[in-house]
């Protein structure tokens, strides 16, 4: 194949595919008038409570600001602790940090990049309040024993699904989508995300009744009746132009996930005999939404190295992340040198994370694979 452009995602080519519905949508929005709450957000969070079988869903600004309203909504004190993961986007502990907690550092499993589960309760304390599990790259953690501590411990969950809304896993012998085990979930709707919109947006999801009450006072200025405040709250709305584009992209979520499901295998087969780089592994019962495919490369010098290639052959990728939370100057005091984070250190130093747009063709990863095999 001939030198050719190919980037990790190419939101032009997506748009394309759903441009005249989007038009329609937003052109509605546009004749109501209704842009702060309108209808097409009450709609959304109907579309996702059937997409999830969540019982309520509270949509919201992004999906920081999703997870703020999550540990908000669970009224920590001062110093309580939550266990997370070491790798991770620093959003994650970034609003425990702002919320006066404590975040505790765990590591991760090498071949799945989510929580190590053996590492959890050693980490518990009479502090501690809630697990924070993050499903990276598009697949769900392992949440069966995760869910077992938390009630041996009196423990909240809240998953941090912004990366692997789409995707599911067989718990309890019944398949759920990811985001929907703990107390609370929350993801994020960033252009670059499965469901993507056209800005920011996030959501809040729950079954419980009273919680979803608390979360959606809080995402509105702490009110349940306009100038009527009950508790402290924030300002966080979905836009209803977002709401109306997701509305459409949300249709066609899972025709993508499947096609993404097929390009990645077309990467592990071409990637198979390369002994330096490991591709990306999926956990039994999970179904990978495959947000990214993320490869482990032999060490950080070949890593920059197959990089520094794809750059020159016009070919995109990215490293996520090249710091673990633990390491970074913001949250070192919160860091224990004498709990083995050595996963998530590993990982900063190998990850490379490679196209994966649900419009590449085969021909695409076919010259993306060409260039890694002859580094």
């Amino acid at each position: 194949m001939g030198r050719t452009r190919v980037n990790m995602l190419d939101l032009k080519k997506q748009h394309a595919e759903v441009e005249q519905e989007i038009n329609q949508a937003v052109q509605g929005v546009y004749e109501h008038g209704a842009f702060i709450n309108g209808p097409e957000v009450k709609e959304f969070a109907k579309n996702l409570t059937a997409y999830t079988q969540s019982s309520f869903c509270i949509p919201c600004g992004n999906g920081t600001d999703a997870l703020q309203i999550a540990f908000m909504a669970l009224e920590l004190e001062a110093g309580d602790e939550v266990i997370v993961p070491a790798f991770t986007y620093p959003a994650t502990v970034e609003i425990l940090a702002l919320l006066n907690l404590k975040p505790v550092f765990v590591d991760v499993e090498r071949d799945y990049f989510n929580l190590d589960v053996s590492q959890i309760e050693a980490a518990v304390t009479k502090k501690t309040k809630a697990i924070l599990p993050v499903h990276l790259f598009g697949q769900s953690a392992w949440m069966e024993p995760v869910l077992e501590l938390a009630q041996t411990y009196n423990l909240k969950i809240v998953e941090d699904n912004a990366q692997a809304f789409g995707a599911s896993r067989v718990v309890g012998g019944v398949v759920q989508k990811t985001g929907t085990s703990g107390h609370i979930s929350t993801t994020s709707f960033f252009p670059t995300k499965n469901l993507g919109g056209y800005g920011d947006g996030g959501a809040v999801f729950t079954n419980d009744a009273s919680l979803a009450q608390r979360i959606s006072r809080i995402a509105n200025h702490g009110q349940n009746k306009k100038y009527y405040h009950e508790i402290i709250g924030v300002n966080s709305r979905l836009d209803t132009i977002q709401a109306a584009i997701l509305n459409v992209k949300l249709k066609g979520l899972d025709s993508a996930i499947g096609r993404k499901r097929k390009l990645a295998e077309a990467y592990k087969k071409l990637l198979k005999n390369n002994s330096q780089v490991v591709c990306p592994e999926e956990m039994d019962g999970n179904y990978h939404s495959y947000h990214q495919f993320t490869i482990c490369c032999e060490s950080n010098a070949f890593r920059n190295n197959i990089q520094a290639k794809l750059k020159e052959s016009g070919i995109g990728s990215m490293v996520y992340y090249p710091v673990p939370i633990h390491q970074q100057v913001a949250y070192r005091e919160f860091w224990n040198p004498a709990v083995d984070l050595k996963n998530s250190e590993y990982l900063s130093e190998t990850v490379l994370s490679l196209p994966i747009d649900p419009n590449l063709t085969a021909e695409e990863v076919e010259y993306v694979c060409e260039i890694i095999n002859l580094v």
